[in-house]
């Protein structure tokens, strides 16, 4: 084989992978195997092996429970929870496998879940995928390329194209049209003219989706790397009005003396600044997210009051519609109505700020800081120097507060339960408003001990006709 290989192409041959491996368990039962899918695409790209999640996909024209008998013999683990829809996955070692049966995918009318068929040759099956640059396959061992749709020459020229007429593969699969902005995003390719074109005609066709397999497409696409381009893509194609119409909502009309900037392209531009981080690009999504229901005119220019919670409040209504786990949910929309916090504060940082801030933000600080930052995308050297110089300010105060008390873990210096046996009552708002006054009092006025926990539960309990306590309890550790 040495020579015939393609140089880049060599690594996938080896025998400790599983396209070897796999090949002598189906050829061995007298079926075909190719390899198909990114694992292909990354190969042509020169990626290797260390690039690989450890995933491998192949098509086969083995029938559903005919794979699951072969890979039960090859692999450690086997799961037949795709096989209405003829993928078979298996885990062996560190490597994970999905084979699956040569097939057509269509979705019906206005049904949620693709009717599958099987077919019996491979073009066919690659024909019904949704790129030319993933409309590819290897034969096994020798590596031979079967392209019947131009991928390679695709890949060379970074364009995304679908193998089919784009209407009959959108129609097949509408996500695939955000499918396209993603790989738009993670590949740097740019959409073929006639495949971005069909995405603006059909884009209503995304709307027998799920919202899971939306939400899937579009946190791959927002930790891409050039995601802000992509994401203006979704907009511009009228894409976004079918699951997030909120970002197209951001292209407001500005006035005739310009006096706000473009809030959209100010957000895609934030949106690329921050990390690769889910919570935090989802944060920068969303941050401004609020300024088209807030938005006046007034003598002093254009303003957003109040911008932010309203975009807290409208991130949260968009990530429960997609489907977005809980904590996602709360900590995008908590980045959202945080994001402003700092600039309140151009006077200076106190202490009681600083422990506030830190309360607020909690596990968030640093998401917080970053997207505090990278908010930042004025064109004006001074004042983006100065609003650096604040947050730079910030972080020094908080180091500085952290070496002498434990801000990061405010309490008050007795629990809740500790309240209870004083008082000698239950659980109840009583004792949850007064442990918000002893935390107030902690992040006002720093660190303070039981004996004067133990006097305000005292004071505050008989100020609201609660029978005297008496003395606190001995405090020897006091």
């Amino acid at each position: 084989m040495d020579g015939v290989i393609p140089k880049r192409l060599e690594f996938l041959v080896s025998a400790d992978l599983p396209p070897a491996q796999l090949h002598d368990v189906f050829a061995g039962a007298g079926h075909q195997l190719y390899l198909v899918g990114g694992s292909v695409r990354d190969a042509f790209l020169e990626r290797g092996l260390d690039d690989y999640t450890y995933d491998f996909d192949f098509a086969t024209d083995a029938r559903p429970d005919r794979i699951a008998r072969l890979l039960e013999g090859w692999g450690d683990v086997v799961y037949s929870v795709g096989a209405t829809f003829g993928t078979i996955a298996a885990v062996k070692g560190r490597w994970t496998v999905e084979v699956t049966t040569f097939r057509n995918e269509v979705y019906r009318d206005e049904s949620r879940k693709p009717q599958v068929s099987f077919s019996d040759d491979i073009e066919t099956d690659l024909s019904r995928r949704d790129f030319t640059i993933n409309a590819m396959a290897l034969t096994l061992m020798d590596m031979v390329p079967i392209d019947p749709f131009g991928g390679l020459s695709d890949l060379a020229g970074g364009v995304l194209r679908t193998p089919l007429d784009p209407r009959i593969s959108f129609s097949e699969d509408p996500l695939r049209m955000l499918r396209l902005f993603r790989f738009q995003a993670t590949l740097g390719f740019e959409p073929e003219a006639g495949t971005l074109a069909a995405v603006s005609e059909m884009g209503d066709r995304l709307d027998i989706v799920s919202a899971e397999r939306i939400r899937d497409e579009l946190s791959k696409l927002v930790v891409a790397r050039t995601a802000g381009d992509a994401l203006a893509g979704v907009v511009a194609s009228g894409l976004a009005d079918h699951f997030i119409p909120e970002l197209p909502d951001l292209a407001m009309e500005q006035d005739p003396h310009q006096r706000h900037k473009d809030v959209l392209a100010h957000t895609l531009a934030v949106v690329d600044k921050t990390s690769d981080d889910l919570v935090l690009r989802l944060g920068a999504l969303f941050h401004d997210i609020g300024k088209p229901e807030t938005r006046q005119f007034g003598k002093d220019g254009v303003s957003f009051h109040h911008h932010e919670v309203v975009g807290a409040r409208l991130a949260r209504r968009r990530l429960k519609a997609l489907r977005y786990p809980r904590e996602v949910v709360d900590e995008v929309s908590r980045l959202v109505f945080l994001h402003l916090r700092p600039h309140t504060l151009k006077m200076g940082w106190t202490d009681s700020a600083v422990r506030r801030y830190v309360r607020d933000a909690g596990p968030l600080l640093d998401r917080l800081n970053e997207l505090v930052r990278c908010d930042v995308t004025t064109a004006n050297p001074r004042r983006a120097r100065a609003i650096q110089n604040r947050i730079d300010e910030l972080e020094e105060r908080i180091a500085e507060l952290s070496q002498k008390e434990e801000i990061s873990r405010l309490r008050p210096p007795i629990d809740g339960h500790q309240v209870m046996a004083y008082l000698g009552i239950g659980p109840g708002p009583i004792i949850g408003d007064i442990m918000e006054l002893m935390l107030e009092r902690r992040i006002d006025e720093g660190p303070y001990g039981a004996a004067d926990a133990y006097v305000m539960v005292r004071e505050w309990a008989m100020a609201r006709g609660i029978p005297d306590p008496g003395p606190p309890p001995d405090l020897e550790d006091e």
